[in-house]
């Protein structure tokens, strides 16, 4: 729970401006912030107003209760403004999933604001608690043991701020807010920023039974992220070439380059090998660049949590910009078996246990804009696309006004990231900047084996040529033996 919460000033007071302009009776967005367990406070950067429906209409609006017939006596008790809010919880949670992807370490989507009357929030705290609760399970905090959610209240008759913590707990009651301590400062200008190049190399062997474990590639490439993620738990890091000491802050400016150390592991490639029911491997490998944001009163250790805390999530966006883009245009085409193999089914959705066919797909390559005070923000654009898809989703999803100039956007993720399957005798020479699923044919595929034998001879002869060196090398070591006798 955040026992403070502190907003930026000069965001803060530009949205109440615009808020009071606009005559709105009602307006709700998110609140883009970032908490810290270390000071047990919360931050928030900006307000970020939840853009109109696909229907044009405002995701929040102002509603009176039913009248009924007849006339009826007037009551000192009953409130003068009997309004409560309405809110498309759906589409606000859509809005924060989406803009939770644009966000870099250690920036959260940390709550919503509301923009209303104080009789007409307190009329709404069920409807307002639910879809807090709908923007928490869309953009998840993962790091830290945060259960609770800001609810950011905007009055404006009469004008004053307040600010709530909201459980996230199942049972919504009007208990589910309690009041914390909101204030307006410096944010923005506190922050140190640190960046970090990561080259990652994952390899996980493909066991003849993976099928009953992971039913497509998509399946596949989750768990092994998963898998890196518990193994980047426990990665040394050095700053500016300086080991990271735990309780230690910094206090000098420019941005820290950050280098990730990950321990030594066991070959586990090489010991699923020795059981004997391997058919391929899965390697995935490539470069991503990652930044973080951290208070200048946090401790640095926290500064390298959140860098791979961004790490893990930037691989799993651009995995879920795939899958979305797959289910978009797949549609209603159920037609196929769930075992065939079809030219025309997206990779994503292949069958790992029946994969035999050589398969190409890029993944989207991360980009950066500065979006406040020099704090960037990113997207993830497919080769086909240009930095002015960047542009359109800033104005739209994160209601940037100004028009980018392209010249500020950072594309340090030159090559793009693909995933290939290849035979498994061509895990020798693998291609830098890919993901390779590499399989090995079976002997027993039955109708599949007069179509491939033509691409299994390169292997077979690989095969039978390590077979003849290693004969001849324990003849020779033979007859030296006996000689030397």
């Amino acid at each position: 729970m955040a026992k403070a919460v502190i907003g930026e000033e000069t965001r803060l007071k530009l949205a109440e401006d615009r808020l009071s302009q606009s005559a709105r009776p009602s307006e709700v967005g998110l609140l883009i912030g970032k908490f810290s367990s270390a000071l047990g406070r919360a931050f928030i950067f900006d307000l970020v107003p939840t853009p109109l429906n696909d229907s044009g209409e405002p995701a929040s609006a102002l509603t009176e209760p039913e009248k009924k017939k007849g006339p009826k006596p007037k009551s000192k008790s009953e409130p003068a403004d009997s309004s409560s809010l309405f809110i498309d919880k759906d589409w606000v949670a859509e809005h924060a999933r989406q803009v939770s992807r644009m966000l870099v370490g250690g920036m959260k989507v940390v709550g919503l604001y509301v923009w209303v009357s104080d009789a007409a929030f307190k009329n709404s705290t069920i409807m307002l608690c639910q879809t807090v609760k709908g923007v928490a399970d869309a953009a998840p905090v993962l790091e830290g043991d945060w259960d609770e959610r800001l609810l950011l209240h905007i009055c404006y008759s009469p004008r004053r701020w307040s600010c709530r913590n909201c459980s996230l707990s199942s049972n919504i009651t009007s208990s589910s807010l309690r009041p914390c301590d909101f204030k307006m400062g410096k944010v923005l200008t506190s922050l140190q920023t640190y960046k970090c190049i990561y080259n990652f190399n994952i390899r996980l062997p493909i066991l003849r039974d993976s099928g009953s474990k992971f039913q497509t590639l998509s399946d596949a490439l989750r768990h092994v992220i998963s898998v890196h993620a518990k193994e980047l738990t426990g990665a040394k890091a050095l700053i500016d070439g300086k080991l990271v000491v735990e309780s230690e802050s910094y206090s000098s400016d420019g941005v820290h380059e950050v280098e990730l150390l990950l321990p030594f592991l066991s070959n586990r490639s090489i010991e699923a090998c020795s059981q004997g029911d391997v058919v391929g491997l899965l390697s995935f490998s490539g470069l991503i660049c990652s930044f973080a944001y951290l208070n200048s009163k946090e401790p640095i250790s926290q500064a390298v949590t959140d860098i791979k805390g961004d790490i893990i999530k930037s691989l799993q966006s651009r995995l879920d910009i795939i899958c979305d883009e797959v289910d978009a245009d797949s549609g209603n085409n159920h037609d196929e078996g769930r075992n065939e193999i079809s030219v025309e089914k997206p990779v994503p959705q292949l069958v790992l246990p029946t994969l035999r066919k050589g398969c190409n797909l890029p993944f989207p390559r991360r980009v950066f804009a500065p979006w406040l005070a020099g704090v960037y923000v990113c997207d993830y654009l497919q080769p086909s696309e240009t930095v002015e898809v960047f542009k359109d989703h800033c104005m739209e999803l994160l209601s940037m006004k100004v028009p980018m100039d392209v010249s500020t956007i950072l594309e340090p993720e030159k090559e793009v990231l693909s995933f290939k399957t290849k035979s498994f005798f061509d895990l020798a020479m693998p291609s830098n900047s890919e993901i390779h699923l590499m399989e090995n044919k079976s002997k027993d595929d039955g109708g599949g084996e007069s179509s491939n034998s033509k691409s299994a001879k390169p292997g077979h002869i690989n095969a039978v040529a390590a077979c003849l060196i290693l004969l001849l090398s324990v003849l020779i070591g033979f007859v030296l033996f006996f000689l030397k006798g």
